[in-house]
Formats: structure tokens, sequence, C-alpha cells
């Protein structure tokens, strides 16, 4: 970076460097002042189209007003986030205010949707930064908002006829101590989060584009094996491809890449990704494309990075599958939540007893109260529903979650694993260091579930023959 792009970077006098108040600002000369705000072509705006997700979130918007009567509600979209000194991490909106706006990777910071009560419901009004005029300081002199700085700001009149919502300038936005604010109050907070369960044509629409981007980016992984193999970090390069194609096909990442090599692979959360891609091993990459309208998808493969799996490698990854499957199966309309987990644990439990693992029978492991000794190698859930946030939905009631039943137009996932870390005493020498997930992302429809994820190779003869297409 060669300018100071937190900053203003200069004060609006003729003082001597010395005497201003930064010694990274140099002052602008007077000729600069004079001249900086004419000679500039007018700005003639065309407004744009109404983006097909505003009618979408209009109705969402009339659900937020029917639950709330009477009541000031306060969506703001975030702001910057120092990463260090004077650079922020990218801007990315709160999920709520993205949902309720239909505004995605081009939402200003710093906006706020408001919801003003009335005797008819509520009057909503987006208040954002309206461009700034030329012959204003901002434009040139304030790095974080000038449109020399970052660009063409949107004007009011052009956000109200994309989205479909009043605006206002941000100035004109006044708290009050009555607000309810998302993040602040639990039951505003509860709602918009289940609000989201169900999701629109829309929504849906833009969960298959991310799918279909995060497969792209899985058979670049795939295509680059050989020089990832080469590289010593390997697990960096996998990282550096698929982060190309997200940000060619997409916004970016919906979170951090998992690439994980070895035994790696059983630490669940890996996103250090600093280590070797060696042959005879496998990776797990966790990945998922995050697209303009911010829906993101959360797709799991674990490859052998030599081509082939060892006989233990695919005895582990084919009960992955299997458990995979059982849950896949047990899914259907008015099946509760967790009943995928029990089914995919049903068969974790049986297997891993099969191989003399368990101190236990499988029916007594999985009992209720006294069980669970097979999850030592499978800790996490098998499920979490998916759309705007990786994790969608967080904030929802147990009871229409995790105790919940499955309807039309819920996306989730289902993810099994089975992970066998290096210096687990309880196994096997031979199944140490092995860790190995599958994961889909599954819409529920009224004939049942739809694996969005089913054209990215699963079994492990598909997966094996997808490497070898790559290296002919």
């Amino acid at each position: 970076m060669t300018t100071d792009e937190r900053d203003t970077i200069a004060e609006t006098t003729t003082e001597t460097p010395a005497a201003a108040t930064s010694n990274r600002k140099a002052p602008f000369p007077t000729g600069f002042l004079e001249t900086i705000s004419t000679g500039w072509a007018e700005r003639p705006e065309s407004l744009p189209e109404q983006r097909a997700q505003a009618p979408y979130a209009a109705a969402r918007r009339a659900a937020v007003s029917a639950a709330f009567p009477g009541k000031r509600l306060v969506i703001p979209a975030g702001a910057f986030k120092q990463r260090s000194n004077d650079t922020d991490y990218p801007f990315r909106a709160h999920s709520a205010f993205a949902h309720l706006t239909g505004w995605g990777a081009d939402a200003v910071p710093d906006s706020v949707l408001v919801f003003e009560p009335t005797d008819a419901g509520h009057d909503v009004t987006l208040h954002l930064r309206e461009r700034a005029d030329r012959t204003t300081t901002e434009f040139y002199a304030d790095a974080s908002i000038g449109e020399f700085w970052i660009g063409p700001r949107p004007s009011l009149a052009g956000v109200a006829a994309d989205l479909g919502v009043a605006t206002a300038h941000i100035d004109a936005f006044a708290a009050t101590d009555d607000d309810l604010v998302v993040d602040e109050d639990d039951d505003l907070t509860r709602f918009v989060s289940e609000l989201r369960l169900i999701k629109d044509p829309y929504e849906i629409a833009q969960m298959r584009l991310a799918v279909e981007t995060t497969a792209r980016g899985f058979d670049d992984i795939v295509g680059e094996l050989p020089r990832i193999i080469e590289t010593p970090r390997g697990e960096r390069a996998i990282e550096g491809v698929f982060h190309l194609r997200a940000r060619t096909d997409g916004n970016g990442e919906g979170y951090d890449t998992i690439a994980a090599s070895g035994p790696h692979a059983c630490y669940l959360h890996w996103t250090r990704n600093d280590g070797a891609v060696l042959p005879g091993d496998l990776v797990l990459i966790d990945a998922g494309v995050e697209v303009d309208s911010l829906y993101t998808a959360d797709i799991t493969r674990t490859l052998p990075v030599s081509g082939t799996f060892t006989p233990i490698q695919r005895t582990i990854y084919e009960t992955v599958r299997e458990a995979a499957d059982a849950a896949f199966a047990a899914a259907r309309p008015g099946v509760r939540f967790r009943t995928l987990h029990e089914a995919a644990m049903a068969v974790i439990a049986e297997r891993v007893a099969e191989w003399g693992l368990l101190p236990v029978s499988a029916e007594e492991a999985l009992h209720a109260d006294r069980g669970g000794q097979h999850r030592r190698y499978m800790v996490h859930g098998t499920s979490h529903h998916l759309g705007i946030d990786v994790h969608d939905c967080a904030q929802a009631r147990r009871e229409m979650y995790y105790d919940g039943e499955l309807e039309p137009g819920m996306v989730f996932t289902i993810e099994p694993g089975l992970y066998f870390q290096i210096d687990d005493l309880t196994v096997p020498e031979e199944y140490r260091g092995i860790g190995v997930r599958i994961e889909d992302d599954i819409l529920m429809t009224e004939s049942g579930p739809v694996n969005l994820s089913a054209d990215i190779p699963r079994t492990a003869d598909e997966v094996e023959a997808w490497i070898a297409r790559s290296r002919r």
C-alpha cells in the first residue's frame, strides 16, 4: 500500500508539514484547493432497474413489520472492522440487513434500515451516506469514503430504484432509547433469524448458483493437484486456487477455507493451511463460494493425494459416505431435524464397533444417557442450516431448529465424518492421522430432499476417476 487509504490525507490549509496534524500528511497547496472542484464532467444519473430480489426483500420486511407492531426497529449494516493500524477487513453487511434490503456485496457501510411505526404498520427507510458532490472536501480528502479514493458511491435515488425501498441520508437518522436493534434485542434477533429458515425462490436460486460455483472451485483444485503437491505449503496453494475461483465468479469465500492434509484433517476447523500435501495422505477440503448476493455454499470433499485410496482409507471413506447416505434417506418433510444426525450416528457407531474401537456395543454407544463412546471419532453435528450465513438461522429457538421439523424450502448440510487423531491410542496405528468428511448441501422440497452438490464426485470410485481425468 503506497497511500494512506484510511486517513484524511491532508489539511485543507497551507500549513507547513511540521505544523500539520499528522506526521504522515502533507498540506494541499493553494493551487490544488482552487482547482480541484472544477473541470469535472456532468454525471447524469440513469436510475437502475429494480433488482430481482427486491420483491422478496419487501415481503420479508412486511413479515418483520407484522411481528412488531408499534415498535421502532433498527437494522444496521455494520461498519468496517480494523485489521491493523489503518487497514480494514473487507466489508460484509450484517446478514439480517442484507436479507431485509436485498443489498449484497455492493452494500454501503454504516447504512441503517429503520422501521418507523405508523397506524398502518411501519414506514421503512434505508439510511445511507450518499455520494459526495465534487465541490466538497469529502470527495478528495477523506480516504475512507471519498470517491477519489474508493470510487463512485450510489445516490439515494439510485438505491431507492434498485432496492424498491425509500432512502434518506444517514445524517437524518437518529437513534432513540426505545429502538429495538438487531443483535441487541433478543426478540428481534430471533425473529429475523427464524425468518431465514424457509428460503424463497430467489434464495434457492442463489444457493444453486453458489453450489455450482463452488463445484468449479473444487474442479480447479483437483486439476492443480500436481502443482499443489510440489508446493512446500500445499495446503495454502489449495486455499489460493479456490480463492481465485471465489473472487472471479463470486464475492469471495463464505468462510475461511479448510485445506487439511494428512493428520491436519483430524482438526475440524483447521484453517492455518500451512502444511504440505503429500502423496499417500488424504486431504480434506471444506470450502464454499459466497456469491454477490451473499448466499454461500458449504461443501467438503476428501481426496487421496496420490489419486487412489489405500484399503484402510477407502474403508473409512465409504463408511462416512454410508452415514451421509443414511442421513439423506432419513430426510423428509415433517421429520425432525435432529433425526438426520441420529441416522448418521447409527452408522458410525455400528462401523466403529465392528472395527473393535469401542469398549461397548454399538447399541450401548447409542444410548441417550450412558452412550456416546463413538462420538470420540465424530464430535460435531451432522447438519446445520445454510443460506446467507454458512451457519444460517443460528439465533433461532431450539424448537425451531434442532428440534424443529424439516419443511420444503429449507437448505441444510449433511456432513458426517470420522477423525482418528495422530496420537489416539484407542485405534490401531494404521487408522491414526486419517480424517474424512463428506459434506453436501441439501434442499428440502415437497417430494423430498435434493442434493444440490450431487454432481461433485462423492463415492470413492468417483473421486478416484475425478482425479484420474484431471491428469490425462
